[in-house]
């Protein structure tokens, strides 16, 4: 068994524990994706959906194993594309996860689905449903923007009329927990193309935005079409930071809180499973090339498609030969993860929290560089709930890529 640290983020008596379900298929990779996806076909996903339930056992009679329990309080559908699996296939997987793990009654269970997978009509009733039956009680809804000329570029497979549906037909389903992804800086957005998506997106009443800037990453096709002669043709860096401004003012309007420097939500409606990831719980990814961090450890599978499938899942020392390097997480490593992760909230780092967890006071270790960004109207200390916190003025979330990273090596921080 692994060896772990000894103070742990407990649910009860037991461990809490979040499930990643990496599903890698899509229809066509957009042109801005750099995410392990690709196409495959019909016999091709079954195999997987074999392969991932196999995975999901061996592991989790692992886990019952260990000298603690744990108790499953999220699980994530993640992809590519997740709704190309049929109904019928995610309710395996989930049969298997029940089956080997012990998952709250209450569990957040997340599904990402894009609209161009649904079909139409009676279909995607069908298929919606069949999610629901399944155990899917929040729909992830990719839309990305309103306007379907950005739809084109950004290579999506729907349109704007496409979604519209498939958010009805979700609603229609009994849906009650619905996120809107959208997307802005993208080719051509201006900032008041980007109201438009953001302003139809909410009068639609989801219960979450994720609200992302494009990032344009190298190896993908955006990369070779939009640097160097096409830089042109994307909004530039001061119109992409109002276009942030702006977001959080206007989803305010519809009710929705920032408690993310990406996400919006009504109240109590905030995504659990990235809180988990952003405030330490452990998790275990399963499929290909999916990230876990457990009993100390951060470790991921291959993102081989062969080795994966041909390894034999029914015996523990195959999860080794589908692993790469199982990193321990150091006490110095835990502790900049505390700062760097837990800064993304708008709630900021708690100072009591940070010394239940590591013995230390957080000024102790992290003083000169707090007392700086305070200095430089960066970082705010104040009390809230409950306590005396650290978090991101407005100031600090235009630049808070480089606050962050401080934390990581305050020795060559960008503001050193």
């Amino acid at each position: 068994m692994i060896r772990g640290e000894e103070k742990r983020r407990t649910c009860g008596r037991k461990r809490a524990l979040e499930l990643y379900l990496h599903i890698p298929f899509c229809v066509r990779k957009c042109g801005y994706c750099d995410f392990l996806s690709f196409s495959a076909k019909e016999e091709q996903r079954e195999a997987y959906v074999k392969q991932l339930c196999q995975e999901i056992q061996t592991v989790g009679e692992s886990v019952k194993q260990s000298a603690s329990e744990y108790e499953v309080v999220t699980l994530f559908f993640g992809g590519g594309t997740p709704s190309v699996l049929e109904p019928e296939q995610i309710q395996r997987i989930l049969d298997v996860v029940r089956a080997h793990f012990d998952v709250r009654e209450d569990a957040e269970i997340s599904m990402e689905m894009n609209p161009g997978t649904l079909g139409e009509g009676q279909e995607e009733n069908s298929r919606l449903l069949g999610y629901k039956n399944a155990g899917i009680n929040r729909v992830s809804l990719g839309l990305q923007s309103a306007d379907n000329a950005q739809l084109r570029i950004l290579g999506r497979i729907h349109t704007w009329e496409q979604f519209l549906e498939s958010f009805r037909r979700a609603r229609e389903a009994g849906f009650s927990n619905i996120n809107i992804d959208l997307m802005s800086a993208l080719p051509g957005q201006t900032e008041q193309s980007w109201e438009s998506s953001l302003r139809l997106a909410a009068e639609l009443g989801p219960e979450h935005i994720s609200a992302y800037s494009l990032i344009i990453e190298e190896g993908t096709p955006f990369y070779e079409r939009y640097t160097g002669k096409g830089e042109k043709d994307l909004p530039d860096e001061d119109t992409e930071r109002k276009m942030y401004e702006r977001t959080g003012r206007i989803l305010e309007e519809y009710g929705f809180s920032r408690y993310e420097i990406s996400n919006y939500a009504k109240v109590g409606k905030e995504c659990r499973h990235n809180l988990g990831y952003w405030t330490g719980v452990e998790y275990l990814g399963f499929g290909l090339g999916a990230s876990s961090y457990y009993n100390g450890y951060r470790f991921a599978n291959t993102e081989k498609m062969a080795l994966y499938m041909r390894a034999d899942m029914a015996k523990e020392d195959a999860l080794s030969a589908v692993r790469g390097e199982m990193h321990f997480v150091t006490e110095k490593e835990a502790m900049e993860e505390f700062m760097f992760l837990g800064l993304r909230l708008m709630a900021g780092v708690s100072l009591d929290g940070f010394e239940e967890r590591f013995g230390r006071p957080m000024e102790a270790v992290y003083g000169e560089i707090l007392k700086k960004f305070c200095g430089m109207g960066l970082l705010e200390k104040g009390k809230q709930r409950g306590g005396w916190r650290y978090w991101l003025t407005e100031d600090g979330i235009s630049v808070s890529n480089q606050v962050m990273c401080e934390f990581l090596d305050p020795e060559i921080g960008p503001f050193a």
